[in-house]
């Protein structure tokens, strides 16, 4: 059995390697967990590979708040210091603080 440890954690901030966007992992899946169809939209030569952590994220650009789920490969830590803006994280996390987010909330 293959072991898989996530390189970043709940509360960090995170940027995309290639695309202008950054945001705040919220959760993380050990290898991928989304649907073929969300996987067969991104273009062949930029497919990453299924067997690696892929990251839920509260992303924000230059013009929106979204959700995003990005592979490991294409994620760099992101050492602004600054803030995530993003509406939700409130819902999940306490305020900014050392480069990342206090979990806030409580699973039942």
């Amino acid at each position: 059995m293959r072991t898989t440890r996530a390189k970043y954690g709940l509360g960090q901030v995170v940027r995309h390697r290639k695309h202008p966007f950054r945001g705040v992992v919220f959760d993380v899946d050990a290898m991928f967990s989304n649907t073929e169809e969300w996987y067969d939209a991104i273009p062949e030569e930029s497919r990453p590979a299924k067997d690696q952590p892929f990251y839920h994220l509260l992303a924000e650009n230059d013009h929106s708040y979204y959700v995003a789920y990005v592979s490991e490969q294409n994620l760099v830590p992101d050492d602004t210091g600054e803030p995530v803006d993003h509406p939700d994280l409130a819902d999940l996390f306490g305020e900014f603080e050392d480069g990342h987010y206090p979990l806030q909330f409580q699973l039942n």
